[in-house]
């Protein structure tokens, strides 16, 4: 009876781990799929005139370096605003906080707020920062509408990773005669360095991949500003607003693959540039 459950038992282990491997395998298969697709059908079509010209009716150009640049305005006026309100709101809710009926409050409404629709957050922000605030289409109106929308994304993941730090951790400092902010500032933050670095890696994620918000905050215009603060006040697609405009209005979906495949190796890079990063504060620890 014991042979026959032990063999029962191994039966169902080995084909819950083969749909296992085989679910994961399908995953890979697709990523890699289509990666290796946008990659055959962009990187062709790019050229060096397309990375450094503008678009122009009149030249009849192709360009997208005003999109490119408005799309690092746009990344990094996010995450400075962001990351500091969103990492500090996680270490008051998981820290500081009493109140744990308001603290589970919080995460409900933090959670929910990552599953609305990317087009309410931009007719929010269209009325709210570009009407009520008189921002106009602008790089700072598009950025404090995507801060908003990123903003759920990393405070739960910051939470999530200090509390996978131990108590005892804490407990230690605390014995030790460490003063609570000075406890969490070099032993608790990092420690959970890799959860945060997760969550501002999703971040990017999305910022960079989001055009509906976008179109109604911080506009089409493709007109090249390269001084950073006269740019937050100008209108300025990113590239995933670019894309939508290439293909979905002119339909150059050459060139929309393009700016797929740059998009693409932007999203590696930056991620591949994170991990490194990490990997040298953890040294330096």
């Amino acid at each position: 009876m014991n042979n026959r459950i032990s063999a029962k038992r191994r039966a169902h282990s080995a084909i819950l781990k083969g749909l296992i491997f085989f679910c994961s395998g399908i995953t890979v298969v697709l990523l890699i799929s289509l990666i290796s697709y946008i990659f055959y059908r962009g990187l062709g079509n790019i050229t060096w005139e397309l990375l450094t010209t503008s678009r122009s009716a009149l030249k009849n150009t192709i360009g997208i370096l005003p999109n490119i640049i408005f799309t690092f305005y746009i990344i990094l006026t996010t995450l400075v605003i962001v990351l500091p309100v969103g990492i500090g709101a996680a270490i008051y809710l998981n820290e500081y906080a009493e109140n744990k009926r308001l603290v589970s409050v919080i995460e409900f409404a933090a959670e929910t707020l990552t599953g609305i629709p990317s087009i309410i957050y931009g007719l929010v922000g269209y009325l709210f920062f570009c009407q009520r605030l008189k921002m106009g289409s602008s790089i700072l109106a598009g950025s404090l509408t995507l801060v908003i929308m990123v903003l759920p994304t990393i405070v739960r993941t910051t939470q999530e990773a200090l509390k996978t730090v131990p108590y005892s951790y804490r407990e230690g400092a605390v014995g030790l005669g460490a003063t609570k902010w000075y406890m969490i500032r070099t032993i608790i933050l990092p420690s959970s360095l890799d959860g945060i670095v997760s969550g501002a890696i999703l971040a990017i994620g999305r910022i960079v991949g989001e055009s509906a918000a976008l179109i109604f905050t911080a506009g089409t215009a493709y007109t090249l500003v390269t001084n950073y603060f006269d740019a937050l006040g100008t209108s300025g697609g990113t590239l995933s607003v670019a894309l939508y405009v290439y293909v979905s209005e002119h339909g150059e979906f050459n060139t929309g693959f393009a700016i797929a495949a740059i998009l693409m190796m932007i999203v590696l890079f930056i991620n591949y540039s994170t991990k490194l990063i990490n990997k040298r504060l953890k040294k330096d620890r």
